[in-house]
């Protein structure tokens, strides 16, 4: 089982490591925002008058999606995982930052602010780190 958990994220990469983890916490966010949505949607004002919150949860999913196949494709083209994240998340951290200031229409809104925008953010800091070059690992010694 370790052999394969370790052959799995030395083909991922920490890219793709970082895609896959995103990419399963968005989708499940536009999951759950499907199956059970936010009960307190003060902070959420300016993007339902956009789309409903299904459409919304939708583009959660499809974000998801997006990062977790992009993260088996190689460096240089595996950036269109991080955008969809980085898309997905910037919206919402504005929506709650604009609900907290200047509308004064959800107290803390800069924290949902923050917690979004660091979620996203983390992809546009990744999105530019190189793989570390692969090293040939020697079997250990009396194999």
């Amino acid at each position: 089982m370790c052999a394969a958990v370790r052959r799995l994220t030395r083909r991922l990469g920490r890219r793709g490591t970082i895609l896959t983890l995103k990419g399963v916490i968005a989708a499940l966010y536009g999951y759950g925002q499907l199956i059970e949505p936010l009960g307190d949607r003060r902070g959420l004002c300016l993007l339902l008058k956009m789309m409903p919150l299904q459409a919304w949860a939708s583009a959660w999913i499809v974000a998801g999606l997006a990062a977790l196949v992009c993260a088996w494709l190689p460096q240089g083209r595996d950036w269109p995982g991080f955008l969809a994240v980085w898309a997905i998340t910037a919206p919402w951290s504005m929506a709650f930052l604009v609900a907290w200031w200047p509308l004064g229409e959800y107290p803390r809104g800069w924290v949902a602010a923050l917690i979004f925008g660091a979620f996203g953010a983390v992809c546009l800091v990744a999105i530019g780190w190189d793989e570390p070059p692969r090293t040939r690992t020697e079997p250990p010694h009396g194999s």
